[in-house]
């Protein structure tokens, strides 16, 4: 069973690379490399395609605000030649927070603006001249002066409410959940499948925290949901939807009193075994199947540092072994 693996965006970018090159001695999937606010994804997955040369390469996820949909073209189309064609290009909508305050641009039509930029990639991709007249885009004379690898490179879509997972099943080739119940989750793939076609992937990135010290593990799991429930109004406001109103409305108040450090102890263990793996190495293997028992096609593994000595190298070992 195909697993993938997401490097996260806390990581310096030397142990991304270290662990890039760990991860291509093994039966990885997919390695997704993040973007925020520090790594810049292209140059970060050229580099990774490179130093892991079986595996597709995946960004996870570059927002469609900060760059034109030519200058999206242009990274996907270098990027896919320099790793021979092993591209998915993971796109989404990032939230107000980081697209008006990080990049200064107004975060409006998420929507259509998502529709349009699929379109325009897919064009310049093709190889055709683009002169295109949207509701938000009219590049016009654009043509990319090299010549793509392929015709089309897979485009999964970030989504978290239901129209933009209702658009990524009639525009992309696959959709990437994160922070999503899994009971909710269940429901919300059989409801997919009715209206894709089959070659459509499920991914799930997955809080995934393993120690032989079950309590530390689960410990570190709390830190990062706690995390995204404080600073992502969206998953705030989604699980709050979803099962979990009065821990989210606690862990907001907390955060709005006190900050970020104490926040991890109103993350309730139902909580953490809804949304996370996280344990010793077999309650993660046994967290994993769940995940996958609710139809997931692709997991996608987020690797959370457990401290107590090389917490990666446990995480490989877990769930994906040497292959080569």
């Amino acid at each position: 069973m195909r697993t993938a693996c997401s490097l996260g965006s806390l990581l310096p970018i030397q142990e991304v690379l270290k662990y890039t090159r760990r991860l291509a001695r093994t039966d990885v999937d997919t390695i997704w490399i993040p973007e925020t606010w520090g790594m810049e994804n292209f140059a970060m997955l050229g580099t990774a395609s490179q130093l892991a040369t079986t595996p597709r390469i995946g960004s996870s996820i570059i927002n469609i605000y900060s760059r034109s949909p030519a200058a999206i073209a242009m990274g996907a189309a270098t990027v896919d030649t320099l790793s021979g064609g092993r591209l998915v290009l993971g796109l989404g909508t990032s939230s107000p927070a980081i697209v008006e305050g990080l990049h200064g641009s107004r975060f409006d039509r998420p929507l259509q603006r998502t529709r349009e930029v699929v379109e325009i990639i897919r064009l310049a991709v093709s190889g055709k001249k683009i002169n295109y007249q949207g509701r938000i885009f009219g590049p016009k004379g654009f043509r990319l002066l090299i010549k793509p690898v392929r015709a089309k490179i897979p485009i999964y879509l970030a989504a978290v409410n239901r129209k933009m997972v209702d658009l990524a099943c009639e525009i992309g080739d696959g959709v990437i959940f994160y922070l999503r119940p899994i009971d909710e989750m269940r429901q919300t793939i059989s409801a997919v499948r009715q209206n894709t076609r089959q070659t459509f992937e499920v991914a799930c990135q997955l809080v995934t925290c393993v120690s032989d010290d079950q309590t530390a593990a689960m410990e570190r799991a709390r830190r990062t949901i706690s995390f995204y429930i404080a600073v992502g109004k969206i998953y705030r406001d989604f699980l709050a939807r979803n099962g979990f109103e009065e821990e989210t409305r606690l862990i907001y108040e907390e955060f709005q009193m006190t900050g970020l450090s104490r926040l991890h102890r109103l993350v309730s263990d139902k909580m953490v075994r809804s949304l996370a793996v996280a344990g010793t190495p077999h309650d993660c293997l046994s967290r994993l199947a769940e995940f996958r028992n609710a139809g997931l096609d692709l997991p996608i593994l987020q690797f959370n540092p457990t401290g107590g000595g090389d917490s990666f190298e446990m995480f490989v070992e877990t769930f994906f072994g040497d292959a080569r």
